[in-house]
C-alpha cells in the first residue's frame, strides 16, 4: 500500500488529465511509488494499477519498458553512467570502469552494504558535458572524471 502522501501526489498527477484518461498518469505514478518504496515490486505495481483503474499487466509493461524504473531492489544510490558513443568517446567507459573498481561491483550489481547500485544508461541528452551520470534518476552529474566521482562517492557516504 502507498502512503497518503504518495496518493496525494498521484492525485495531483491524475488531475492533469481528463477524468476518463487518468491512466495517462501511469509514468508519474510509478515514479512516485518508486520514490516511496525504493523499487517497484509486483505488489506496488498492482497498487498503482488499482488506483488508476488499469490492468496490472499494463502497468508492468510501462515499468519494464523504461530503465528509470527498478523491478528489483537497488542501493540507496543508483548511479547510471552513460556509455553511448558521445559519452564513450569522451570518457564514459573510463568513468564506468573507475566506478566498477572503486565500488567493487559491475553493472546491475549492488554493493554488499546496499549503498550503491551501478547501471549502464542510454543517452541522457547532455553529450557536451560527457561523461555524464544520473544519481537516483534525478540528479545529473557532468564531466565525471575520477576527482568528481570521488567527490560524489564521498558525498553519498
Amino acid at each position: 500500500m502507498l502512503s497518503q502522501d504518495s496518493l496525494q501526489k498521484i492525485d495531483r498527477e491524475i488531475a492533469k488529465y481528463p477524468a476518463e484518461q487518468k491512466q495517462s498518469a501511469v509514468m508519474a505514478s510509478l515514479a512516485i511509488a518508486q520514490d516511496e518504496k525504493g523499487w517497484l515490486s509486483n505488489e506496488t505495481i498492482k497498487c498503482v494499477a488499482d488506483y488508476l483503474g488499469m490492468a496490472p499487466m499494463a502497468v508492468f509493461e510501462v515499468a519494464s519498458f523504461y530503465n528509470m524504473y527498478d523491478l528489483q531492489p537497488v542501493g540507496k544510490y543508483k548511479l547510471t553512467v552513460c556509455t553511448n558513443l558521445p559519452c564513450a568517446l569522451s570518457g564514459g567507459v573510463h568513468a564506468a570502469d573507475y566506478l566498477k573498481e572503486k565500488l567493487g561491483i559491475d553493472f546491475n550489481e549492488t554493493t554488499a552494504d546496499g549503498k550503491f547500485t551501478l547501471r549502464e544508461g542510454e543517452c541522457m541528452g547532455a553529450c557536451g558535458d560527457a561523461p555524464v551520470m544520473l544519481v537516483n534518476n534525478k540528479r545529473m552529474c557532468s564531466h565525471m572524471l575520477p576527482e568528481q566521482i570521488d567527490a560524489l562517492l564521498a558525498e553519498c557516504k
